[in-house]
């Protein structure tokens, strides 16, 4: 879980001043997407940001509630801006996000100084509600809404990299995640309207765009149309091909994959389109067969294996990224030791972990083999350890290599040094330093020569331009 504020100006002029504003993002790259577009309806209000969120006239916390952890964070936020809103009724208090879709109205009874609560399907909403706000309202909206097309610019967190969300919702039933209930049903964008969105990025002087999704490998399922040869007109792999020569964007990634859904055509693809990034996302959650059934994840580890052997056979050099889950109920000693074993198996280049966290109205959270607390501490730290070893060795690779980076910002320990990632997703750190008088900047691709290590960044000497691809 993470929790972030959102970034730079939107492009629209204001009709009215409103005050200041506070964003707090927990979670997922899909509620950072919402927040970045939220917060450019505010700014298209007439709000403007704000320097904290003690001080803001409007705070909004967009939620998650894929850990108790992550929730309970986000109710003692809300404690102390009910404090604050007591004191001074003229805040403006938002609860956005899947904890606001989860709880509804009983938010508004464990903290009735809410102004709004609403779901991740209402985001593009936000102006509306907020009206009915302004108008002494007091507002739940979490029904079930059709997503409608953006109609406003994002106050995006970066001027280089950009997230374009392709499909909201998600129509999976994992017998541990609260997604579908608190997102929704599949909804997929229309191609042309997301390749829009990416030529405005790209006219903006974006470099790097991610198409976003919960389950991004089911894009399309929902759209109209078979090809002549019988398959769906509309998939992940077709929007990849429509999407790749927008003039300006220079790298494309996508998240997150979902293993029953990963196709050889799409391997395929990313293999020969060379604005895909050789980085993959594919969360396997669990090395057992019999824990993965009782998830009700569609797949075998062999199959997630299969998957792995295809990427590392059509490109070799790709970085593999997953999520896992440890001590899921009833699961065994040797099963989770066989999730140690996969991880050593495969190499991953990183893995998100986390403890199985029981969520409200999930079928696993009322199964009785719940495992104690002790053994969930116990079994994080040790996968953690081992992830953090095996990245290392994946960094290794790099030692001496000549990477492309793109450079996204200034690094904030060291202001003489920018950071970006390179093609395989690595964070990296390098001199602004270009040698000739005028510094590398955010939006460069610069050849690095990697001289130091770690298990998950790197830091190199750039190449003159001279030397740039």
């Amino acid at each position: 879980m993470t929790a972030t504020v959102t970034g730079q100006r939107a492009d629209q002029a204001p009709t009215t001043r409103r005050g200041s504003y506070w964003i707090t993002t927990f979670g997922c790259q899909m509620n950072k997407a919402d927040s970045e577009r939220m917060a450019g309806i505010l700014e298209a209000m007439g709000y403007r940001p704000g320097d904290d969120e003690h001080t803001a006239d409007l705070v909004l916390y967009n939620t998650c509630t894929i850990r108790d952890n992550a929730e309970q964070k986000v109710y003692s936020y809300l404690g102390r801006q009910a404090q604050r809103k007591r004191a001074n009724p003229g805040l403006t208090l938002v609860v956005a996000g899947c904890v606001a879709q989860q709880e509804g109205e009983a938010l508004l009874r464990r903290v009735p100084e809410l102004d709004l609560v609403m779901g991740p399907q209402h985001a593009n909403r936000l102006e509306t509600l907020l009206t009915r706000v302004e108008n002494g309202q007091q507002v739940v909206a979490t029904e079930e809404h059709h997503i409608l097309e953006d109609i406003t610019t994002a106050r995006r967190d970066s001027a280089v990299c950009a997230w374009v969300n392709v499909i909201y919702g998600c129509n999976e039933h994992c017998t541990y995640c609260v997604v579908p209930s608190v997102r929704g049903r599949e909804q997929s964008r229309r191609p042309e309207a997301i390749r829009r969105e990416i030529e405005d990025l790209a006219a903006r002087g974006y470099r790097e765009i991610t198409l976003l999704g919960q389950n991004i490998d089911a894009y399309g399922r929902d759209l109209p149309g078979i090809t002549g040869e019988g398959r769906r007109e509309h998939t992940l792999t077709d929007l990849l091909r429509a999407v790749h020569d927008v003039r300006g964007i220079e790298r494309i990634r996508f998240a997150t994959s979902h293993p029953r859904y990963f196709t050889d055509r799409l391997i395929d693809a990313c293999a020969d389109l060379p604005k895909v990034c050789e980085h993959f996302h594919i969360p396997f959650q669990s090395g057992d067969d019999a824990v993965l059934r009782a998830m009700a994840r569609g797949y075998t580890v062999e199959r997630y294996r299969r998957i792995i052997d295809r990427i590392r056979e059509r490109i070799p050099d790709a970085a593999i990224s997953a999520d896992v889950i440890v001590a899921f109920p009833g699961e065994s000693d040797a099963q989770y030791r066989r999730t140690l074993d996969l991880i050593e198996a495969i190499g991953f280049d990183q893995v998100n972990t986390a403890a199985y966290s029981p969520r409200p109205g999930t079928p696993a959270a009322d199964w009785p083999d719940q495992l104690p607390e002790e053994v969930k501490v116990a079994r994080l730290h040790e996968v953690n350890a081992l992830v953090e070893r095996v990245a290392a060795a994946r960094s290794a690779r790099y030692l001496e290599r000549t990477e492309q980076v793109l450079a996204e910002g200034i690094n904030p320990r060291d202001p003489s040094q920018l950071m970006g990632r390179t093609r395989t997703n690595r964070l990296t750190f390098f001199s602004a330093d270009a040698g000739d008088g005028r510094p590398w900047v955010p939006g460069d691709l610069v050849d690095v020569v990697i001289e130091t290590v770690r298990p998950f960044s790197l830091s190199g000497r750039p190449l003159g331009r001279d030397r740039v691809r």
